[in-house]
């Protein structure tokens, strides 16, 4: 099975009570049986994503939830808590109500929680063949809908037109291009060591070169080992050098100091989350001692290397910043700890899994708490004497 880069897409979450049909709508959108369909309620327990393509919105991920109205006992409480902490992680929002079933509350708090979060919402009549039951014709006095039939397949490309009204023409900033003009050249330092995917490049570096391609740039790549001999045999200076940062030591030797110079990593946080708050917080390192604990997390999971970044590499190196002695503890996933307060720093990958808002909210979660949160990138440019050269092509310090 292909993996989805559910980062690059835009994140539509699909809520609604037990059997409104849901499920069904996910499938009439992609003309394929990719959600299990049921008269009984409650069939959908954890949500489940979907890949679909939207012409001409582009790339998407549909997030089928389970009923608003599955409170029955406390597993289904759990599975209503987790759903709709999918809708702060959204780019948009579809609420399906059923034509013959009831509506009310539950409907009003993912309205509210859309305008308060800023999040476009579609309205969805489904099951449009059927009587309006009193509750939901009620219900639906003086609100804007789009009437739908996922059996009779009805509505659907009225409701992929206003999911391409509503949707901005990018949803997130750009990776790099930005940066560049068209015919510049941009060269990336890509190691290929115990890390790197076989036969395969990170998501970071992917995003680099589509992103270079898209500004109408010139994208070039080597290993470190070959950095000065790709410079020398250049008839001009590369307008922008980007490098993984675990080899910022090595590089920046390397580059002339009039070439602007970053890593994937930064690149990546700026383009999902809030680079300069990230700035800011990696000067906590500074007041780090013996004792203090320190979260470094990943938003996906990947089998860990000896000598992995995440595990073996940033503990090392921020020990010997501060002289030994810090807790270090590391998270994998979409979920931080719920003991946050206990941490001094959270240093967080580039987050090439995660959409904006989560990235944004992962920020902000921890921030209310008091708990500043850094990135791999910015911290290891800080580590290595680098941090200057690689936030200057942001004008950020």
């Amino acid at each position: 099975m292909a993996r989805v880069m559910t980062g690059d897409r835009l994140r539509i979450s699909i809520f609604g009570r037990r059997n409104a049909g849901k499920s069904s709508l996910i499938n009439a959108f992609t003309g394929q049986n990719v959600a299990i369909v049921s008269d009984v309620p409650g069939t959908t327990t954890d949500p489940v994503m979907k890949a679909i393509e939207l012409f001409p919105t582009g790339p998407a991920i549909l997030i089928d939830t389970a009923g608003l109205d599955d409170t029955g006992d406390t597993l289904g409480l759990e599975r209503v808590k987790k759903s709709v902490s999918y809708l702060k992680k959204s780019d948009m929002v579809i609420l399906v109500v059923d034509a013959a079933g009831a509506a009310g509350e539950l409907e009003d708090e993912i309205i509210t929680e859309c305008e308060n979060e800023k999040i476009p919402l579609i309205l969805v009549l489904n099951k449009s063949e059927l009587p309006l039951s009193e509750s939901v014709k009620t219900w639906l006095e003086g609100k804007e809908y789009i009437p739908a039939s996922a059996k009779n397949n009805d509505g659907i490309e009225k409701i992929t037109k206003k999911i391409t009204e509503l949707s901005p023409d990018e949803w997130e900033p750009p990776f790099l291009r930005d940066l560049i003009k068209p015919g510049d050249v941009v060269l990336m330092i890509t190691p290929i060591d115990s890390s790197a995917p076989k036969g395969r490049m990170i998501m970071p570096q992917v995003r680099a070169w589509r992103d270079i391609l898209d500004g109408g740039g010139i994208a070039l790549s080597c290993e470190p080992q070959n950095l000065q001999k790709t410079f020398d045999s250049l008839k001009e200076k590369p307008a922008l050098v980007v490098t993984d940062s675990q080899v910022f030591s090595k590089v920046a030797p390397i580059v002339p100091e009039d070439v602007p110079f970053t890593s994937f990593s930064i690149l990546s946080i700026r383009q999902k989350g809030n680079l300069a708050e990230m700035v800011k917080a990696v000067k906590k390192v500074e007041n780090l001692k013996a004792g203090d604990k320190v979260l470094i997390a990943e938003s996906c999971s990947h089998h860990s290397q000896d000598d992995d970044i995440a595990r073996v590499k940033i503990p090392k190196w921020l020990n010997d910043k501060v002289g030994g002695g810090l807790v270090i503890e590391t998270s994998s996933g979409r979920d931080y700890p719920e003991n946050l307060t206990d941490y001094k720093l959270i240093v967080h990958c580039g987050a090439c899994t995660l959409n904006r808002r989560e990235m944004l909210l992962r920020q902000a979660i921890p921030a209310e708490k008091g708990v500043p949160v850094t990135n791999f990138g910015v911290l290891i440019s800080y580590l290595h004497g680098v941090f200057p050269r690689a936030l200057k092509p942001f004008g950020i310090e």
